[in-house]
């Protein structure tokens, strides 16, 4: 299992960081979890075979974690030649469909009628779903916004945990418990904290109840640039922490 960190950053604008979004290769799988402003445009920097993409899932509904749908949709049908003909399959919580809907009648893309089959599906805030050859997805709720959830990725011998936005939840740290990467927003500093993120002493105490195998910090804002947040994690967790930019690889279940 290949992990790609296309986006690491959150809704402030930044010069190097992107919004956020996650490419996931396991397999024949090619999933993209959220798809925040620039992370159309990201892909191409990194060399990323954006029209191979198989499935995307959203996390929740705010734009940066969407705003870049329709640009994928719209390079899809004429960013390319030809035009795209693979099936995607496109899944997000309760509510997906609905937002669909209102991004097809404000830009006028009907992703479900755009030139190639997709099929859409709202998960469960608590399921499971095969993605094909022994891949799944499975959907945890985090207490970010009524909608949002964590997903793992699984293809049977590697298994990936990627946080969405949250704030501290003991629940979701529980079924993150021992996972080979666990994918953390870390938004902003302790001066800063606010109730729905998290802060980097936060991620700490995250991942001492979750255990990865590896943890990676993503969803940096700008306050955050520059702190020594491994040293801020360290206070509750040993274990090995990478700081995500956008190009950031990892290559399950390595630990360098």
């Amino acid at each position: 299992m290949i992990v790609t960190v296309l986006g690491s950053g959150a809704a402030a604008p930044s010069a190097t960081r992107v919004q956020a979004g996650v490419l996931v290769e396991a397999r024949a799988v090619r999933l993209l979890v959220d798809c925040g402003a620039g992370v159309v445009h990201r892909m191409a920097t990194l060399g990323v075979d954006w029209p191979g993409l198989t499935h995307v899932a959203l996390t929740h509904f705010h734009a940066d974690h969407l705003s870049d749908l329709v640009t994928l949709f719209v390079a899809w049908r004429y960013g390319q030649l030809p035009p795209r003909r693979a099936p995607l399959t496109l899944l997000g919580p309760p509510g997906t469909l609905g937002v669909l809907g209102r991004l097809a009648a404000a830009f006028d893309v009907d992703v479900t009628t755009y030139g190639f089959p997709v099929t859409a599906i709202e998960l469960p805030r608590q399921g499971t779903v095969p993605l094909g050859g022994g891949v799944t997805l499975a959907s945890h709720p985090v207490p970010h916004t009524p909608e949002s959830v964590a997903y793992s990725v699984s293809d049977g011998v590697h298994r990936l945990v990627v946080s969405g936005d949250t704030p501290e939840d003991e629940a979701f740290a529980e079924w993150a418990a021992g996972c080979d990467a666990l994918l953390l927003e870390c938004s902003l500093p302790e001066s800063m904290a606010v109730a729905s993120h998290l802060t980097p002493e936060g991620v700490g105490r995250m991942a001492a109840r979750a255990r990865p195998r590896r943890l990676v910090c993503t969803h940096l804002y700008p306050p955050l640039e520059g702190a020594d947040i491994p040293g801020l994690v360290a206070r509750w967790w040993s274990g090995p922490v990478t700081v995500a930019h956008d190009g950031t690889v990892l290559a399950l279940p390595g630990n360098d």
